[in-house]
């Protein structure tokens, strides 16, 4: 039994004639879109980055137009339901070769076709169950993120109001410190003022030490050169004694 036929395909089409591309080209593209509803095919459209895709997203913009302005169809119900690419005229050029030759060139051209249909019921139904089941999913993501931002800034709150309170009482003990410093300073000046003065009696006392000591020594030098005056004296004595007594023996 043979299939449908190309031209009796039902639904709302758009066709693009004798453009100028190769039909395999073009095939490639309508492959990623085929079966899709309107709004992912363009999105598909929009991220493919071939020459076919712009030419394809056009030709299902005049579908979903005629379907819309001829049908009165809405554009959100609508699919893909066919799409293809036949081979155009081929258009033959002439190269020249070596050797008085000649090469053919080809440019092939082809022929469009994008069909949009009304999606089952069943389908339309699945796609609003769907797209309720997101817009719920949304709203409660939305109230779950307010209620933090509201806890959050209630808790930002009460870490101000704590941050605050510490802060002042952290200047009531930087005035107590204060004060007790100024206490401890004056303590301090007066102790040290007692020690400049003991040390000024220290050294009193060392300077009276050392007088003391200095005259000491005046008095001993004069009891200490008088013995080693007499002793130089005595040696000389018992000198001149021992070369007479030399020479009385000498004479003997």
């Amino acid at each position: 039994m043979a299939g449908v036929k190309t031209n009796e395909r039902p639904g709302t089409r758009a066709v693009l004639r004798h453009y100028r591309m190769s039909a395999y080209k073009a095939r490639q593209v309508l492959d990623l879109v085929r079966g899709m509803d309107v709004d992912r095919a363009r999105e598909t459209l929009e991220a493919t980055p071939r020459e076919a895709a712009r030419v394809v997203a056009k030709v299902l913009a005049s579908a979903v137009a005629n379907a819309r302005n001829n049908e009165q169809l809405d554009p959100e119900d609508l699919y893909v339901s066919a799409c293809f690419a036949d081979e155009g005229t081929t258009l033959k050029r002439w190269r020249p070769r070596a050797r008085g030759r000649a090469t053919r060139i080809r440019k092939r051209t082809c022929h469009i076709t994008v069909i949009v249909s009304r999606l089952p019921d069943e389908r339309l139904e699945r796609r609003r169950a769907r797209r309720a089941e997101e817009t719920t999913a949304m709203r409660s993501r939305r109230v779950a993120a307010s209620r933090r931002g509201g806890g959050a800034e209630q808790a930002s709150g009460a870490t101000a109001d704590g941050a605050v309170s510490e802060v002042e009482e952290l200047e009531a003990v930087g005035d107590d410190d204060t004060e007790a410093g100024l206490e401890g300073d004056e303590v301090l000046e007066a102790g040290a003022d007692e020690a400049e003065g003991e040390a000024d009696l220290d050294e009193a006392e060392v300077d009276e030490v050392a007088a003391e000591v200095e005259v000491d020594e005046v008095e001993a030098e004069p009891a200490v050169a008088a013995p080693r005056k007499g002793t130089k004296k005595a040696t000389a004595e018992d000198a001149e004694g021992d070369d007479e007594r030399a020479g009385e023996e000498e004479k003997g």
